[in-house]
């Protein structure tokens, strides 16, 4: 986000793709919803997140459709899918790849040859993140920020676009780790998913004993949705869009001046500046997906909660008050 795209106008082309991104955003969540019922402000957070190229954390308890929400995505976007269960025993090199000797038939000479790990995808499912100890967690954090992994002193490009889309239950279920804090700020948003509705689960009930299943048609490829990104972050940001988020983003920060009283009391430490611009980012790709060539605060408070929840550490007092730590993000 460089200053002169906060002060450039849409040209024609830009236009046009904005018009392109707002019928995409409609026909990708018309292809959810043929297996996704109800979750609407999930499924709305998932593509802000995807077309501002951040990552997303799903966090809800087993049963909930996280990981077929997941693979619906994948599935309605023409990229390369692949999925890591985590598990206990998972090994980083099970998620970067490793290098493999090898001997040549002819000469039996043997060389190193390095065997991708399911990483190299445009959208990596990390289903279960949390069951598998931080060491393993760490291996995703230089592809997450880099889109690069290095193995053995060399570094491979991971395809672009590329996501991680992570399902996560929740830190109270046995066999469970807390994600590294490193790990956790560079998710753009923590999606909380909730149990449906009567209605809605009777209608799950129906849709899922039946025969038939939704069939997902790809709505965007690739090298479109590299375009459509870009095209977010060319939109212009208000200054006084920039101030309010920058404002919101410290007062979760017990020691800064613009802290609550309950930040003070119940916070240890607050948002870091990749929230400030995740803030920004995320209301540019929510006014394009209404066809708005310009985000408004409307449009930062909409993602708000999503990009600050998990990055509030609060501490013992908190817990033992009871006080939730999406309590503490306050939208003046």
């Amino acid at each position: 986000m460089t200053s002169s795209s906060e002060t450039s106008s849409p040209d024609a082309n830009d236009i046009a793709l904005l018009v392109r991104l707002a019928e995409a955003r409609t026909q990708l969540t018309l292809q959810i919803a043929q297996r996704i019922v109800g979750q609407h402000h999930v499924v709305d957070d998932l593509v802000t997140a995807l077309l501002a190229g951040g990552h997303a954390v799903l966090v809800g308890v087993p049963g909930l459709a996280k990981t077929l929400l997941v693979q619906t995505v994948a599935q309605a976007l023409d990229l390369t899918f692949s999925r890591v269960q985590f598990t206990p025993d998972l090994m980083p090199s099970d998620i970067t790849g490793t290098e493999l000797m090898e001997e040549e038939p002819g000469t039996g000479k043997r060389a190193f040859r390095f065997a991708p790990g399911p990483v190299f995808g445009n959208m990596v499912l990390a289903d279960e993140i949390n069951r598998a100890p931080p060491k393993t967690q760490a291996a995703l954090l230089q592809a997450m920020q880099e889109r690069t992994v290095t193995v053995a002193g060399r570094t491979y490009d991971l395809p672009r676009p590329f996501f991680v889309l992570a399902t996560q239950n929740p830190v109270e279920q046995e066999g469970t780790y807390p994600l590294p804090e490193a790990q956790l700020d560079r998710f753009m948003f923590e999606l909380n998913i909730g149990y449906p509705t009567r209605e809605e689960e009777e209608q799950i009930v129906r849709s899922t004993t039946g025969d038939t299943q939704g069939k997902i048609t790809p709505v965007l490829g690739g090298e479109e949705l590299l375009k459509l990104q870009r095209l977010v972050r060319r939109l212009p940001a208000p200054p006084s869009l920039v101030s309010y988020a920058v404002a919101l983003v410290r007062s979760t920060r017990p020691d800064a001046p613009e802290a609550t009283a309950r930040v003070k009391k119940y916070v240890s430490w607050g948002a870091g500046p990749r929230a400030s611009q995740y803030l920004v980012l995320g209301a540019k790709a929510r006014a394009a997906m209404d066809g708005r060539a310009m985000p408004d605060i409307a449009d930062v408070k909409s993602v708000a909660k999503s990009v600050l929840r998990h990055r509030l550490v609060v501490n013992f007092q908190a817990e033992a008050d009871g006080i939730p730590t999406e309590s503490l993000i306050e939208l003046p």
